[in-house]
């Protein structure tokens, strides 16, 4: 017999987004009253901003002195573009995907850059074995797939003597997974996935290697200027002390020195990951105990901690995609789990963000619906 009671108790906040993501607990408007709204961000005021965000998240993310942190146009796509049309070319290149977002840096290396790249795929729920990835080419890949469900367990595969410049897509793992940062020469990230931050903005974090490529290679394309972080051959540094290419939402940047702040105020990065890491093993605690629901990672070791996918298992079930969609909607109109249904392009299922803005209490409040929703969607295809 099928339990089909509602559960009594509710989350508090029922944002369990992919991006954006939830914002800070307990933030209101108010936090941003300090944001220097209608002045120039070329101003001191708002040069001081710039630089205040980009020194926290240096601190916040333990980000080596001599990397170049810039905060750049159109999110983390835009991090992406930058450092691929600017840096990639000079030797051979290596694309890995396991996901959407790692399909579309193929296509733009492939198709708008034209480049014969080496392309490396695995299917949703897995990695590619890196093992077998040459570090000597330029290797561009997501650190976790955010459409997926899984990421890189660690940077072991990486060597620490690598001809290629490793170029590394983090955006929904920065903040919550700890990145090898010398195994990396560019990480991009935007700061509405982890931190809840709002989008637009994208962060560009440079390796001494990966200034050392963009000051001795020329592109044989032309870059818009939105792309261009060299002049005459040299970087512009100050990109990388808050002088910006275009012109950055100062709203949006108090934003994110709140949530850098408070990030510090949880134990820095340290804290961060173990707020997400125990918002996912309530998650696969709740599916190792039930039959019909699992996650879409293969190997454990892989799983995310930030974008887990969720994938239903149960042979009553006849249109995979239907009823995950009626799942997902009957928690909406519940009112407790807004945008949990898996992306358009992944197998049909659940996509529960976890990250580090999500308090556990929450996940565990969702995980009973969970089950009144899958209950109530099986009883009513009898």
């Amino acid at each position: 017999m099928l339990d089909t009671t509602t559960p009594a108790t509710r989350p508090a906040n029922p944002r369990f987004s992919s991006g954006p993501c939830a914002k800070i607990p307990r933030f209101s408007l108010d936090m941003l009253s300090d944001a220097p709204l209608g002045r120039s961000h070329r101003a001191a005021v708002g040069k001081t901003k710039l630089a205040q965000a980009i020194d926290l998240t240096r601190e916040v993310l333990g980000v080596p002195a001599d990397y170049r942190i810039g905060i750049v146009p159109g999110s983390d796509t835009g991090a992406v573009e930058m450092a691929m049309w600017t840096m990639l070319g000079a030797r051979p290149v290596e694309m890995l995907a396991w996901e959407s977002f790692g399909e579309g840096w193929v296509t733009d290396a492939v198709k708008q850059l034209k480049l014969d790249a080496k392309v490396t795929k695995a299917g949703y729920g897995e990695i590619v074995d890196l093992a077998r990835v040459d570090f000597d080419r330029d290797v561009v890949f997501t650190w976790n797939g955010t459409t997926s469900g899984v990421r890189v367990p660690n940077g072991d595969a990486i060597p620490a003597d690598r001809a290629g410049l490793t170029i590394c897509d983090a955006t929904s793992a920065a903040f919550a997974m700890e990145l090898p940062w010398d195994k990396l020469d560019v990480v991009t990230f935007s700061w509405q996935k982890v931190l809840g931050g709002e989008g637009a903005h994208g962060v560009l974090i440079l390796s001494p290697r990966a200034v050392e490529r963009l000051e001795s290679f020329t592109p044989d394309r032309p870059l818009p200027k939105i792309f261009r972080l060299t002049k005459g051959g040299k970087l512009i540094e100050g990109i990388f002390k808050g002088e910006t290419i275009n012109t950055p939402s100062m709203l949006c940047v108090e934003d994110y020195i709140v949530a850098l702040n408070w990030a510090k105020s949880v134990g820095g990065l340290k804290g961060l990951v173990a707020r997400a890491e125990a918002n996912a093993r309530t998650v696969w605690d709740f599916c190792a105990a039930r039959d019909w629901i699992a996650n879409l990672a293969v190997d454990p070791a892989t799983a995310s901690t930030t974008s887990v996918c969720l994938r239903f298992t149960d042979p009553r079930i006849t249109d995979g995609e239907a009823f995950a969609k009626a799942v997902a909607k009957r928690l909406e109109k519940e009112g407790v789990a807004y945008d949990v249904g898996a992306y358009r392009d992944a197998p049909a299922g659940l996509r529960i963000w976890c990250g580090s803005t999500v308090e556990q209490a929450d996940v565990a409040a969702l995980m009973p619906w969970i089950e009144w929703a899958f209950n109530a969607e099986i009883a009513a295809q009898a």
